[in-house]
Protein backbone atom coordinates (compact mmCIF):
# COMPACT_ATOMS: atom_id res chain seq x y z
CA UNK A 1 0.00 0.00 0.00
CA UNK A 2 1.27 3.63 -1.29
CA UNK A 3 -0.19 6.88 0.66
CA UNK A 4 1.87 10.37 1.94
CA UNK A 5 0.59 13.01 4.09
CA UNK A 6 2.07 16.76 3.49
CA UNK A 7 3.27 18.28 7.16
CA UNK A 8 3.06 21.94 5.74
CA UNK A 9 3.32 23.68 1.85
CA UNK A 10 4.18 26.77 1.26
CA UNK A 11 6.93 29.73 2.05
CA UNK A 12 6.55 28.72 5.87
CA UNK A 13 8.14 25.44 5.23
CA UNK A 14 7.36 22.23 3.04
CA UNK A 15 7.62 18.70 4.13
CA UNK A 16 5.83 15.30 2.82
CA UNK A 17 5.82 12.22 4.40
CA UNK A 18 5.32 9.37 2.22
CA UNK A 19 4.95 5.62 3.15
CA UNK A 20 4.93 2.27 1.42
CA UNK A 21 3.82 -0.75 3.11
CA UNK A 22 4.34 -4.40 2.26
CA UNK A 23 6.72 -6.65 4.10
CA UNK A 24 7.72 -4.13 5.73
CA UNK A 25 7.34 -0.46 5.56
CA UNK A 26 9.21 2.31 3.79
CA UNK A 27 9.02 5.85 4.56
CA UNK A 28 10.35 8.74 3.32
CA UNK A 29 10.31 12.57 4.13
CA UNK A 30 10.29 14.72 1.14
CA UNK A 31 12.09 17.95 2.03
CA UNK A 32 13.04 19.12 5.27
CA UNK A 33 11.87 22.79 5.07
CA UNK A 34 10.79 22.84 8.90
CA UNK A 35 13.03 23.82 12.08
CA UNK A 36 13.35 20.50 14.22
CA UNK A 37 10.94 20.70 17.18
CA UNK A 38 8.24 21.94 14.74
CA UNK A 39 8.84 18.67 12.25
CA UNK A 40 9.42 16.13 15.11
CA UNK A 41 6.18 17.44 16.06
CA UNK A 42 4.14 17.00 12.94
CA UNK A 43 5.96 13.42 12.45
CA UNK A 44 4.52 12.38 15.84
CA UNK A 45 0.94 13.65 14.63
CA UNK A 46 1.40 11.98 11.72
CA UNK A 47 2.82 8.71 13.16
CA UNK A 48 2.84 8.37 16.53
CA UNK A 49 4.60 5.58 16.71
CA UNK A 50 6.71 6.16 14.14
CA UNK A 51 7.75 9.85 14.60
CA UNK A 52 11.60 9.33 13.78
CA UNK A 53 11.50 6.73 11.95
CA UNK A 54 12.65 7.50 8.58
CA UNK A 55 14.08 5.37 5.77
CA UNK A 56 15.39 8.64 3.95
CA UNK A 57 14.99 12.73 3.02
CA UNK A 58 14.86 13.80 0.06
CA UNK A 59 15.59 17.20 -0.85
CA UNK A 60 14.30 18.56 -4.12
CA UNK A 61 16.67 21.76 -3.98
CA UNK A 62 18.21 24.28 -1.70
CA UNK A 63 16.19 27.22 -1.06
CA UNK A 64 15.79 27.55 2.88
CA UNK A 65 11.75 26.34 3.07
CA UNK A 66 12.59 22.73 1.23
CA UNK A 67 16.07 22.28 3.11
CA UNK A 68 15.30 23.42 6.29
CA UNK A 69 16.67 21.50 9.47
CA UNK A 70 17.32 18.61 6.92
CA UNK A 71 21.41 17.84 7.78
CA UNK A 72 20.30 18.67 11.71
CA UNK A 73 17.56 16.47 11.82
CA UNK A 74 19.50 12.95 9.77
CA UNK A 75 22.49 13.56 11.93
CA UNK A 76 20.36 12.62 14.80
CA UNK A 77 18.64 10.12 13.80
CA UNK A 78 21.11 8.54 11.12
CA UNK A 79 18.96 8.98 8.19
CA UNK A 80 20.29 8.91 5.09
CA UNK A 81 19.46 12.00 2.92
CA UNK A 82 18.84 12.36 -1.15
CA UNK A 83 20.13 15.66 -2.93
CA UNK A 84 21.30 16.89 -6.30
CA UNK A 85 25.17 17.43 -6.34
CA UNK A 86 24.00 21.05 -7.39
CA UNK A 87 21.64 21.34 -4.31
CA UNK A 88 24.46 20.08 -2.26
CA UNK A 89 27.19 22.87 -3.58
CA UNK A 90 24.45 25.10 -3.13
CA UNK A 91 24.36 24.81 0.42
CA UNK A 92 28.07 25.09 0.60
CA UNK A 93 28.87 21.14 0.45
CA UNK A 94 28.58 20.72 4.03
CA UNK A 95 29.71 17.82 6.20
CA UNK A 96 26.78 14.62 6.21
CA UNK A 97 28.54 12.43 8.28
CA UNK A 98 28.63 9.59 5.67
CA UNK A 99 24.91 10.43 5.38
CA UNK A 100 24.63 12.12 2.02
CA UNK A 101 23.47 10.20 -1.28
CA UNK A 102 23.82 12.13 -4.54
CA UNK A 103 20.50 11.85 -6.97
CA UNK A 104 20.02 12.52 -10.39
CA UNK A 105 17.51 12.30 -13.23
CA UNK A 106 16.07 9.25 -14.47
CA UNK A 107 18.04 7.66 -11.58
CA UNK A 108 15.63 5.53 -9.56
CA UNK A 109 16.74 4.98 -6.10
CA UNK A 110 15.72 1.51 -4.11
CA UNK A 111 14.40 2.39 -1.06
CA UNK A 112 12.89 -0.94 0.04
CA UNK A 113 9.08 -0.92 -0.50
CA UNK A 114 9.12 2.43 -2.01
CA UNK A 115 10.84 3.29 -5.06
CA UNK A 116 11.34 7.11 -6.49
CA UNK A 117 12.85 8.45 -9.74
CA UNK A 118 13.83 12.05 -9.42
CA UNK A 119 13.87 14.39 -12.64
CA UNK A 120 14.82 17.85 -13.38
CA UNK A 121 12.46 20.61 -13.29
CA UNK A 122 12.64 24.08 -14.49
CA UNK A 123 13.39 26.34 -11.50
CA UNK A 124 15.46 29.23 -10.41
CA UNK A 125 17.98 26.90 -7.46
CA UNK A 126 21.42 25.32 -8.80
CA UNK A 127 20.20 21.69 -10.02
CA UNK A 128 16.44 21.49 -8.82
CA UNK A 129 14.58 17.86 -8.75
CA UNK A 130 11.12 16.88 -8.51
CA UNK A 131 10.44 12.97 -8.11
CA UNK A 132 8.03 10.41 -8.50
CA UNK A 133 7.20 7.25 -5.94
CA UNK A 134 5.88 3.66 -6.79
CA UNK A 135 5.59 1.15 -4.24
CA UNK A 136 5.55 -0.99 -7.76
CA UNK A 137 1.38 -0.89 -7.76
CA UNK A 138 0.35 2.97 -7.52
CA UNK A 139 2.29 6.09 -8.51
CA UNK A 140 2.38 9.33 -6.58
CA UNK A 141 3.90 12.45 -8.66
CA UNK A 142 5.26 15.13 -6.23
CA UNK A 143 5.51 18.47 -7.88
CA UNK A 144 6.31 21.51 -6.10
CA UNK A 145 8.54 24.28 -7.06
CA UNK A 146 8.95 25.12 -11.27
CA UNK A 147 8.09 27.71 -13.56
CA UNK A 148 6.61 25.62 -16.27
CA UNK A 149 5.82 21.84 -17.29
CA UNK A 150 8.29 20.44 -19.81
CA UNK A 151 7.80 17.14 -22.04
CA UNK A 152 10.59 16.11 -19.81
CA UNK A 153 8.50 16.50 -16.92
CA UNK A 154 5.46 15.69 -18.03
CA UNK A 155 6.70 11.90 -19.48
CA UNK A 156 8.15 11.05 -16.16
CA UNK A 157 4.62 11.76 -14.28
CA UNK A 158 2.19 9.89 -16.90
CA UNK A 159 0.31 7.55 -15.33
CA UNK A 160 0.68 8.79 -11.88
CA UNK A 161 -2.81 7.96 -9.83
CA UNK A 162 -1.64 10.51 -7.53
CA UNK A 163 -0.59 14.27 -7.73
CA UNK A 164 0.95 16.93 -5.26
CA UNK A 165 0.59 19.36 -7.27
CA UNK A 166 2.17 23.06 -7.19
CA UNK A 167 -0.87 25.50 -7.54
CA UNK A 168 1.41 29.19 -6.54
CA UNK A 169 -0.15 31.85 -7.39
CA UNK A 170 -3.58 33.49 -9.27
CA UNK A 171 -1.89 35.57 -12.24
CA UNK A 172 -4.22 38.23 -11.49
CA UNK A 173 -3.57 38.72 -7.46
CA UNK A 174 -0.04 38.33 -8.16
CA UNK A 175 0.26 41.35 -11.12
CA UNK A 176 -2.21 43.26 -8.26
CA UNK A 177 -0.30 42.53 -5.42
CA UNK A 178 2.24 44.96 -3.85
CA UNK A 179 5.12 42.93 -4.39
CA UNK A 180 8.10 44.54 -6.56
CA UNK A 181 8.18 44.19 -10.86
CA UNK A 182 11.48 41.79 -10.14
CA UNK A 183 9.24 39.37 -7.20
CA UNK A 184 6.40 38.97 -9.64
CA UNK A 185 8.50 38.61 -12.56
CA UNK A 186 10.49 35.80 -10.81
CA UNK A 187 7.53 34.22 -9.26
CA UNK A 188 5.38 34.08 -12.90
CA UNK A 189 8.45 33.47 -15.32
CA UNK A 190 9.54 30.34 -16.23
CA UNK A 191 11.89 29.60 -13.54
CA UNK A 192 9.85 30.73 -10.93
CA UNK A 193 6.63 29.26 -10.05
CA UNK A 194 3.15 27.62 -11.20
CA UNK A 195 0.22 29.94 -11.31
CA UNK A 196 -3.33 27.98 -11.11
CA UNK A 197 -3.75 28.46 -14.70
CA UNK A 198 -0.44 26.20 -15.41
CA UNK A 199 -1.15 23.60 -12.86
CA UNK A 200 -4.57 23.19 -14.31
CA UNK A 201 -3.16 22.77 -17.57
CA UNK A 202 -0.81 20.26 -16.04
CA UNK A 203 -3.50 18.28 -14.75
CA UNK A 204 -5.34 18.08 -17.61
CA UNK A 205 -2.42 17.02 -19.87
CA UNK A 206 -1.67 14.08 -17.18
CA UNK A 207 -5.46 13.16 -16.93
CA UNK A 208 -6.44 9.79 -17.01
CA UNK A 209 -9.38 7.49 -15.22
CA UNK A 210 -6.95 6.13 -12.68
CA UNK A 211 -5.73 10.02 -11.21
CA UNK A 212 -7.68 9.65 -8.26
CA UNK A 213 -6.14 12.63 -6.07
CA UNK A 214 -4.79 15.84 -6.96
CA UNK A 215 -3.87 18.17 -3.82
CA UNK A 216 -2.94 21.59 -4.63
CA UNK A 217 0.40 22.58 -3.10
CA UNK A 218 2.73 25.26 -2.17
CA UNK A 219 0.22 28.15 -2.34
CA UNK A 220 0.94 31.57 -1.85
CA UNK A 221 -0.46 32.75 1.23
CA UNK A 222 -0.81 36.73 -0.28
CA UNK A 223 -1.56 35.50 -4.00
CA UNK A 224 -3.38 32.72 -4.29
CA UNK A 225 -6.88 30.78 -1.82
CA UNK A 226 -7.72 27.33 -1.88
CA UNK A 227 -10.89 28.11 -3.59
CA UNK A 228 -9.32 29.76 -6.23
CA UNK A 229 -6.49 27.11 -6.93
CA UNK A 230 -9.17 23.85 -6.59
CA UNK A 231 -11.57 26.11 -8.52
CA UNK A 232 -9.01 26.24 -11.55
CA UNK A 233 -8.19 22.51 -11.60
CA UNK A 234 -11.86 21.74 -11.33
CA UNK A 235 -12.32 23.52 -14.74
CA UNK A 236 -9.55 21.53 -16.01
CA UNK A 237 -11.78 18.53 -14.87
CA UNK A 238 -11.57 16.32 -18.40
CA UNK A 239 -14.28 13.39 -18.44
CA UNK A 240 -11.35 10.85 -19.09
CA UNK A 241 -10.97 11.69 -15.39
CA UNK A 242 -13.38 9.43 -13.41
CA UNK A 243 -14.29 10.87 -10.35
CA UNK A 244 -10.77 12.65 -9.07
CA UNK A 245 -10.62 14.21 -5.59
CA UNK A 246 -9.27 17.73 -5.27
CA UNK A 247 -7.72 19.16 -2.34
CA UNK A 248 -5.35 21.90 -1.01
CA UNK A 249 -2.60 21.44 1.42
CA UNK A 250 -2.57 24.21 4.62
CA UNK A 251 0.65 25.94 4.65
CA UNK A 252 0.98 24.53 8.64
CA UNK A 253 -1.36 21.61 8.64
CA UNK A 254 -0.76 20.03 5.52
CA UNK A 255 -3.34 17.38 4.16
CA UNK A 256 -5.17 14.13 5.28
CA UNK A 257 -3.14 10.69 4.87
CA UNK A 258 -4.10 9.50 1.08
CA UNK A 259 -4.29 6.63 0.02
CA UNK A 260 -2.32 5.86 -3.70
CA UNK A 261 -4.03 3.12 -5.19
CA UNK A 262 -3.90 1.60 -8.91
Amino acid sequence: MLRFKNLGSGSTGNATLVEASGIRSTRLLVDCGLGIKQLSLRLAEAAPSEATSLDAIFITHEHSDHIGCARQFAQRYRIPVWMSRGTYEALGSPDFDGLLHIATDGQPIDLGELQVTPFTVPHDAREPLQLTCTDGNAKLGVLTDLGHATAHVLTHLAGCHALLLECNHDTDLLEKSSYPTFLKRRIGGPYGHLSNTAAAAIASALAHPGLKHVVAAHLSAQNNSPNLALEALSRSHAPQWGSPEFSAAHPTDGSLWMQVSA
